[in-house]
């Protein structure tokens, strides 16, 4: 029997007002995100990519539709009930890390776990098993200026896991990294998908990313399509 998508959008709108102007950026938009799938959202600059994942997350309001978080339609809530949902199934990761300058390692991982109601001997445990995992187990006690991109991107990663979400959804989470790095933070991202079982969207404009998801949809005029691979030996588009 088919599980139950872990997110799902049904007739998503999204309207701007630019001066006199009404813009209409996402156009009754559909999608659905099953357990465990990985999907790449690319696009050009200004498509809309980033606004819909704020709606995804519930940091922006729709204009028309609705967004399900483990069958939890979001619409119409309070933000506070917002905020409850959010913390409960999502994760986080942006293209910069965000986190907190003036907390380590361990403290920035801890932070999801203890404001979810975590006692602080369980968040550390908990926190500290996720640095592990992405290798930074010697560095819990560095704070974010003592450590290298990567390995800020890596605490950031290990953030969004803490609280277990269902999905994780991700603003070009390697955007800011050099080709290697990136390359690294890639390959963890994936791991922890398949070794967690938690669902990514991720917004990214690195086809080497988009290939590996399990599918890419390109947001164009507004709606989700899918991505389709070129042919071997074309470029462009052209033979």
């Amino acid at each position: 029997m088919k599980a139950d998508p872990v997110l799902e959008v049904r007739n998503l709108h999204k309207y701007y007002t630019q001066g006199t102007e009404r813009l209409h950026i996402l156009k009754g938009l559909n999608l659905q995100v099953q357990p465990a799938e990985r999907v790449a959202v690319v696009g050009l600059s200004g498509s809309g990519k980033s606004t819909l994942l704020h709606l995804l997350g519930g940091l922006d309001a729709a204009d028309e539709g609705d967004i399900l978080l483990a069958g939890e339609n979001i619409a119409g809530l309070s933000e506070r009930q917002v905020s409850q949902v959010r913390n409960r199934y999502l994760g986080f990761i942006y293209q910069f890390h965000h986190l907190m300058a003036d907390f380590t390692a361990l403290e920035n991982v801890m932070m999801p776990l203890l404001i979810a109601g975590a006692d602080r001997t369980q968040a550390a445990d908990q926190a500290t098993e996720l640095l592990q995992r992405t290798g930074l187990g010697h560095r819990l006690t560095h704070r974010p200026a003592q450590l290298s991109g990567g390995e800020r991107q890596r605490v950031a990663i290990a953030r969004a896991l803490a609280n277990r979400p269902r999905c994780v959804l991700a603003d070009e989470p390697t955007g800011n990294l050099d080709e290697k790095t990136a390359a690294g933070v890639n390959d963890l991202m994936l791991e922890l998908s398949e070794s967690a079982g938690v669902s990514f969207v991720i917004v990214t404009h690195n086809p080497s990313l988009a290939q590996r998801m399990d599918r890419t949809l390109r947001l164009h005029n507004g709606q989700l399509q899918p991505e389709v691979p070129a042919e071997p030996g074309m470029k462009d588009g052209a033979p």
